[in-house]
């Protein structure tokens, strides 16, 4: 059985794969300073023929040992999750359908925005509900390649997980 671990969402970890959104970064007050604005945390990227649309995804929980032999990229965009509870969910990436796949566990206050092209399983949370504002590329022609393994693989408890 092909297996990997998870391990904690760090911007670090997760640079050549997308952004980790979350509220840890420099600020600045707005709102009469009852409010901290973390000034433009992603690069979003549509495209020349696309634009930003906002969607919000109701998915069904998983749970670990969580088995997938399904990736997908988004050629002419990136994608944004940002939940709508404070529940971790899983973020699995891959450099590529015959690369080894990594399995990042958010911390339940942050989201993610895939950079164009990444390849990516589907949106995996953990908790009921599994409810995500996702923004992402709109635009006339289709933004979605999937890529069936083979044989699947696992993702079992490691780091990152409370």
């Amino acid at each position: 059985m092909r297996q990997i671990t998870t391990e904690p969402l760090t911007a670090t970890a997760f640079a050549p794969y997308g952004d980790v959104l979350d509220a840890t970064s420099d600020f600045r007050l707005i709102n009469a300073g009852l409010c901290r604005r973390h000034h433009d945390r992603a690069q979003m990227d549509f495209g020349p023929d696309g634009r930003a649309g906002i969607s919000i995804f109701d998915a069904t929980p998983r749970s670990l040992p969580y088995a997938f032999d399904l990736i997908e990229r988004h050629p002419d965009g990136s994608q944004a999750f940002l939940p709508m509870t404070e529940h971790p969910f899983l973020v699995i990436v891959s450099d590529g359908p015959d690369a080894t796949p990594r399995a990042f566990i958010t911390d339940g206050a942050q989201g993610i925005n895939l950079h164009r092209g990444t390849w990516h399983g589907v949106l995996t949370p953990l908790h009921a509900p599994g409810r995500f504002a996702v923004v992402d590329r709109i635009g006339a022609t289709p933004n979605l390649e999937e890529f069936r393994m083979a044989a699947p693989w696992t993702v079992i408890a490691g780091q990152g997980l409370a």
